[in-house]
């Protein structure tokens, strides 16, 4: 299982989870309602999630608000990664290696 990493960028007035896979970096704002580009972000994932389980570890050492939100949404991702990639798999829609 690949391990990428999730870096918090805050900015003055954004706070962004930044999720990133080889190199591609996906954004999600923490201070801002924004189910669209959740969906979008997650809709990469999927894609991603075709070629092999992968989960996510927080690289961040301010331990504010925004981290400890953070984590635990990587948490939570991470275990519906892990469920998805199975219902993936039951149902043959991996991408052939």
């Amino acid at each position: 299982m690949e391990t990428h990493k999730a870096k918090i960028v805050r900015e003055e007035e954004n706070t962004v989870l930044s999720l990133i896979i080889k190199g591609n970096k996906l954004d999600i704002t923490l201070t801002e309602d924004k189910p669209n580009d959740v969906k979008i972000v997650f809709n990469k994932l999927l894609e991603e999630l075709k070629n092999g389980i992968f989960n996510f570890e927080l690289d961040d050492s301010n331990e504010d608000l925004y981290h400890h939100i953070s984590k635990e949404y990587i948490t939570q991702l991470n275990a519906e990664l892990s469920s998805v990639f199975k219902e993936l798999e039951d149902y043959d829609l991996l991408n052939e290696k």
